[in-house]
């Protein structure tokens, strides 16, 4: 029987903290900075937290639940 593998764009793009929550980079923060507020930009730099309805479907891609 194969091994079931870890999505591997899942697996770039999620981290695991010591508390069970799902952190992932924000998008919006790569070019095109000028136009953007510094609040905005700021607020950008922060991890976002996977939210309740899609945790499920994230967990499954890196084979944790």
């Amino acid at each position: 029987m194969p091994k079931v593998k870890t999505n591997s764009s899942a697996k770039k793009r999620f981290k695991v903290t010591a508390s069970g929550e799902i952190t992932y980079q924000k998008s919006f923060k790569r070019h095109i900075l000028t136009k953007k507020s510094t609040k905005r930009k700021r607020e950008l730099n922060k991890k976002g937290l996977v939210g309740p309805a899609n945790k499920d479907f994230v967990m499954r891609l890196l084979r944790l639940k």
